[in-house]
């Protein structure tokens, strides 16, 4: 249960739980939320792709945990494991440092893979009946005070 605010549509951040056949949205709001965390009110999308990875690794690798057919994080961590050689083991924040430097074009596609769908459909109940397009539109002006604005290759936090 999230705390109520007068200020801010906690019931929309409730929502976007709703229906989740996928861990992408779980992995994609911790992530977010470390990087605010850090003082980081933009946020460039390969942080937050390689955050979700780096925060799903130990997990996936170590206790074998499978999130179901549909959610391809699973995958990812799989493909980037036999492409960069990192330890099953390794801490969170170096797989993340890595995933950061990494230059090797399979890794990179499937941090980016998450581009496809995370970003625009988590703000979906701040624009119910949008597209993608209309929801990057429409989040650049943080209309219904949604969590943060849209850009191909970055995200601003609402400042409110």
């Amino acid at each position: 249960m999230l705390p109520k605010s007068n200020d801010l549509p906690i019931n929309l951040l409730a929502a976007c739980f709703n229906n989740t056949s996928a861990t992408y949205k779980y992995y994609w709001l911790l992530s977010i939320l470390q990087e605010v965390e850090n003082g980081n009110l933009t946020v460039s999308k390969r942080n937050l792709f390689a955050r979700m990875i780096s925060n799903a690794w130990f997990t996936v690798n170590y206790f074998h945990v499978s999130f179901g057919k549909q959610d391809l994080i699973q995958d990812a961590i799989q493909i980037v494991n036999q492409v960069e050689s990192i330890p099953i083991d390794e801490k969170l924040n170096s797989v993340f440092q890595k995933l950061l430097a990494t230059k090797n074009s399979t890794t990179e596609r499937q941090l980016w893979h998450f581009n496809k769908n995370v970003p625009h459909w988590f703000l979906s109940p701040w624009f119910p009946s949008m597209g993608r397009y209309d929801i990057y539109l429409a989040s650049k002006s943080f209309s219904e005070k949604c969590l943060y604005a849209l850009y191909e290759d970055k995200i601003e936090i609402n400042p409110e």
